[in-house]
């Protein structure tokens, strides 16, 4: 049975006072890309820096004093984790999360700061989630699950009261997704009210089990898990999510790697938003134009910001790639005084920027008397990269 307007009420009221209600903020850029309105939802401003302790909270206050005793276990790569660890310390409860290995060190920082033991597991989430089932059923500690649980859809559901609230005209919601308990409790609340409000979930193409599931009737394990995106890389939907998304949700769609860099760049520099790559997807999919028929204004869900610096520092190159805005060419010199002089005035010339150079005589392929050297530039855009790169092969330097 799918969740009921008075739950959701209830989750409104429980959460009153608890969690933040996060802005809308305008969007110029996305306006003019998606010819329409378009606003963004601020969840990466949410206490923990994402949506989850709506869930979180809500299905932890709904706990039995004995259950509080026997306290909660989580598995998550780092938003769930932070979520549970907030919630319980503010519950006055004990709780212990796994995350998967390699999880961004300032989510592992922040987990143990808000009160949590931290144990690590895997390399997906869905291992971590493994070894919390096993820790539950050994010590009787209850099993906080990160999207899978009719408590937890209810408590992202205020979400989705919000949007009606502070956009009664919205006719559009696009909704990062992963296991799917945001876009369910969103779609849940939305269409209670709204049915005619179009919602739709963004996955990363390269951890996608949404639509093979939604083709085959039933949740259904994704092949690989290769993205960026850690907080939405879940390789199998959850039972309670998939009922409430078949029902209530008109499109999933995807969006490549080199899509989720170019929207948390645009969220940085021109909206001043900081997200984590899975909090770029609902962006993402609207600059690539994939979300079909959009319906009156649009509002995009930014589901969280907590990113690690070295992460993002990586994830900002490739967007500046993707944006054309940062060219690495391979060219060769000859190896003789002046030879990687004339390359670089070349870049010069052309009004590129040069960021770095790699020099070397022992590349694969030279000639005797020639130098490979990598340079990397900043440049102005598809156009510009094309233009030097002309120049460049004109000139010799291009093998």
């Amino acid at each position: 049975m799918l969740i009921t307007a008075s739950e959701i009420a209830d989750a409104v009221a429980q959460l009153r006072g608890v969690m933040r209600r996060t802005p809308l903020v305008a969007s110029r850029v996305l306006s003019e890309r998606a010819d329409r309105e378009v606003w963004v939802k601020c969840e990466n401003l949410q206490r923990t820096g994402s949506f989850k302790p709506r869930g979180a909270y809500y299905r932890i206050s709904r706990l039995s004093p004995a259950e509080r005793e026997r306290g909660v276990v989580a598995a998550s790569a780092g938003n769930h984790a932070q979520g549970v660890a907030w919630s319980a310390s503010r519950l006055g409860i004990s709780s212990r999360v796994y995350m998967p290995v390699g999880a961004a060190l300032p989510k592992i920082a922040a987990t143990r700061a808000y009160g949590a033991e931290v144990e690590f597991v895997g390399t997906t989430i869905d291992e971590s989630l493994v070894a919390a089932r096993e820790f539950a059923e050994r010590t009787q500690a209850v099993l906080i699950h990160p999207f899978d649980h009719r408590d937890i859809v209810i408590g992202q559901a205020t979400v989705g009261v919000e949007i009606c609230e502070q956009m009664p005209d919205v006719g559009t919601i696009v909704v990062p997704l992963g296991g799917g308990g945001l876009l369910a409790g969103i779609a849940a609340a939305v269409k209670t009210v709204r049915p005619d409000v179009r919602i739709i979930g963004v996955q990363a193409a390269a951890a996608a089990a949404w639509p093979q599931s939604l083709a085959a009737g039933s949740p259904t394990a994704a092949a690989r898990m290769a993205t960026m995106a850690d907080g939405i890389a879940v390789a199998l939907p959850g039972e309670v999510p998939f009922a409430h998304v078949t029902e209530l949700v008109d499109d999933v769609v995807t969006v490549d790697e080199d899509a989720l860099a170019t929207a948390l760049l645009l969220m940085l520099e021109r909206a001043k938003i900081l997200v984590e790559p899975a909090g770029a997807a609902g962006v993402a999919a609207v600059m690539e134009g994939v979300c079909g028929q959009l319906s009156g204004q649009v509002c995009v869900v930014a589901s969280g910001g907590n990113i690690d610096p070295l992460v993002l520092s990586h994830v900002t190159t490739t967007g500046l790639s993707a944006a054309g805005r940062f060219l690495t060419v391979t060219a060769t010199v000859p190896d003789r005084p002046g030879g990687l002089i004339s390359l670089l005035e070349m870049l010069r010339d052309q009004g590129a920027s040069v960021v770095d150079v790699v020099h070397s005589r022992v590349a694969e392929g030279l000639a005797l008397g020639q130098v490979q050297v990598t340079v990397s530039a900043e440049t102005r855009g598809p156009d510009h990269q094309a233009t030097v790169r002309e120049a460049l092969a004109q000139a010799g330097f291009l093998r």
